[in-house]
């Protein structure tokens, strides 16, 4: 078939009389407009839409905030600094150096959006921002509670799909400034006009403070803000290394005598009963109102059966996740809000709430139901009977993340440590798990005699849809509050000294934004001669803190215990030793 001598084709020019050339799309070239390569059009309306593509994705990488609560479309109207800055530079570069750097902001913007990413990750479930030295041991942690919530297959696939959009954000983001490269050298001069004209807008609202939304000013400068907060990080985490070491040498009670520990407390069982994700919201919004139902009809069936309550708040050092640090703190009278801090409290021979109760000469009981691994804290706890969830011989459902109920939890502690007629005392610290996320599974509260092996759960399950979190947690604190008071009523006796605490406040995802980091604690007994001694926390009546009820840093709580339960002790005198 030849060729029609009038189709043109792309990019192709028509000679005209006078030796010049002119596009046959343009007056002048002969062709009729139906004439002209319609592929070769759209061609150009594409290379037209995918650099209005690229300039954008480079405005959002650069303008995107990064806390949940600043998430609104209003938020990406910004004048980005930074896209100025790199504007300017891939102005001024040589032609053979443009590409080369094009390429590396790329990859830097790239790995600024994972940066945004993590920390929007971070604050939506922790409540702060990702820790670029610490929180990667967190991973492991993130992959557990997805498989334990959804099952290992999709626990995979999530974090084969994470990898994958990361290593596309790479890819796109480096197109991206590549493509802007290209924009930049081909209109050198309109580029440097408008980028002036830019510069000048993005002065004047810095100098105006112009806002279009409370995520902060069109004049942004973001993502140089989030980097340097980044850097000043990872310093600080560098340097606290060194001031934890000599925090944790500097121990009160390290050398303090067994037989002068807790003399107020002899013949107690003592058990310290960390509840999941209860904080200050559960006890005091609105919308959680009906804990507080709870909550007094607990203490009206405790008050009536002879117990006294107490009740107060303490200022953990995380939220939304981390109850490992929570528990260290309160039990080392340490502050452990990382990691970091927690790997060096387990390589020391710090004394702990625990450690003082075994040299002072009681059984001491560790009771982890989620523990299902190996559980790098027992050396350093050294309680003399550890319960993870395989020994506790649970045969029932899982509960979302919650391998058992907290009832079943406590059934078994009972039975195994404190029915014994011919026994010492037992300090044991309990992690009550049934208020932890999702909130999707929730059991019943059931006849203990009832509880054998756990089967019997398989058909006390109460469902909660995970687009409701908020009405999750609610009804999961009221179980496990529920199931608290109903032991204290069945299994308490004279004898029993019950501390209830929470770990953490719930993710953001129920408290919303900037939420306190307080939680309840309560203390329950018979022995008016323990509330007595507690009498100085001036801790407030019953199992509800008020709004003023007092408010210590959880770390304070050990030092402030064993003073108060081992009367004539001076830790100062027993942490010098005795006289040379």
């Amino acid at each position: 078939m030849q060729n029609d001598e009038n189709t043109a084709r792309p990019d192709e020019s028509v000679a005209r009389p006078d030796g010049s050339t002119v596009p046959v799309d343009e007056p002048g070239s002969g062709r009729t407009p139906g004439q002209v390569d319609r592929p070769a059009r759209w061609r150009r309306y594409a290379g037209w839409l995918a650099t209005a593509v690229a300039v954008a994705l480079v405005l959002v990488a650069l303008g995107a905030p990064h806390r949940p609560g600043h998430l609104t479309p209003a938020a990406l109207v910004r004048i980005p600094l930074e896209g100025l800055v790199l504007a300017a530079v891939l102005l001024a570069l040589p032609t053979r150096a443009r590409r080369p750097v094009a390429t590396l902001a790329g990859v830097a913007l790239g790995l600024l959006v994972v940066l945004k990413a993590a920390d929007l990750g971070f604050g939506s479930a922790l409540g702060r921002p990702f820790d670029l030295v610490l929180d990667w041991a967190l991973l492991d942690e993130a992959f557990t509670f997805v498989s334990g919530s959804v099952g290992r297959a999709g626990a995979v696939a999530a974090a084969v799909g994470a990898v994958l959009l990361a290593v596309g954000l790479l890819a796109t983001l480096t197109w991206a400034t590549r493509r802007l490269c290209r924009l930049l050298a081909g209109h050198p001069d309109r580029s440097r006009r408008a980028l002036a004209a830019l510069v000048v807008l993005w002065l004047v609202g810095a100098a105006a403070g112009v806002r279009i939304a409370p995520a902060g000013p069109v004049a942004d400068a973001s993502a140089t803000v989030l980097v340097n907060a980044h850097a000043l990080q990872v310093q600080a985490r560098l340097r606290d290394r060194a001031v934890f070491a000599g925090e944790v040498d500097a121990d009160p009670y390290g050398d303090a005598p067994g037989d002068r520990l807790l003399t107020a407390l002899r013949g107690k069982d003592v058990l310290v009963a960390f509840v999941e994700s209860y904080g200050r919201d559960a006890v005091q919004e609105e919308e959680f109102a009906n804990v507080g139902v709870v909550l007094d009809q607990g203490q009206r069936r405790l008050s009536a059966a002879g117990y006294g309550t107490r009740s107060a708040f303490l200022t953990s050092p995380t939220t939304g996740g981390g109850s490992w640090l929570a528990h260290a703190t309160l039990l080392s009278g340490l502050w452990i809000d990382n990691d970091q801090r927690h790997r060096t409290l387990l390589a020391s021979d710090r004394s702990t709430l625990g450690t003082a109760f075994q040299r002072a000469g009681w059984r001491t009981v560790g009771v982890m139901p989620a523990a299902n691994q190996a559980w790098p804290e027992g050396a350093f706890y050294d309680y003399e009977q550890f319960y993870d969830e395989h020994s506790l011989g649970y045969r029932g459902p899982r509960f979302s993340f919650a391998p058992m109920p907290d009832q079943y939890t406590l059934s078994v502690f009972h039975q195994r440590e404190r029915t014994a007629t011919d026994r010492r005392p037992v300090m044991a610290e309990l992690a009550l798990i049934s208020s932890h996320s999702p909130w999707t599974h929730i059991p019943r509260l059931l006849d203990w005699n009832a509880l054998g092996d756990g089967s019997v759960f398989r058909d006390a399950t109460e469902r909660s849809s995970s687009k409701q979190p908020r009405l999750g947690y609610r009804r999961s604190i009221e179980y496990t509050l529920g199931a608290l008071t109903s032991y204290v009523q069945r299994y308490g006796g004279d004898n029993l000294v019950l501390i209830v605490v929470g770990d953490h406040q719930p993710a953001p995802i129920v408290t919303g934004p900037d939420a306190s980091q307080d939680v309840p604690i309560h203390l329950i007994t018979r022995d008016r001669a323990v509330l007595d001694r507690i009498a100085g926390w001036n801790w407030q009546d019953g199992l509800r803190p008020g709004p003023d009820a007092p408010v210590w840093r959880m770390d304070t709580f050990r030092d402030r215990f064993l003073t108060t339960f081992s009367p004539g002790l001076d830790p100062r005198a027993a942490a010098a030793g005795p006289p040379g």
